[in-house]
């Protein structure tokens, strides 16, 4: 996750660590921290760039890119 999203042209500038909170064997789940640092006040910068779904979609671009 720290090459993803440290490497990322949208987010890379803002991404500080990747941390696995919790993972499972039995469900292949992992549960992950992302801190980010972001500018102060920024017009629909949390709403767009922070959205979860677009952080999300980063991470799923750069799987479908491997294969």
């Amino acid at each position: 996750l720290t090459e993803v999203y440290s490497s990322s042209p949208a987010l890379g500038r803002y991404f500080r660590s990747a941390q696995v909170i919790s993972f499972s064997n039995e469900s292949s789940t992992v549960i992950y921290q992302l801190v980010f640092s972001v500018p102060s006040s920024t017009e629909g910068f949390m709403e767009n760039t922070m959205n979860p779904d677009f952080i999300r979609n980063i991470l799923r671009q750069n799987i479908y890119d491997e294969d």
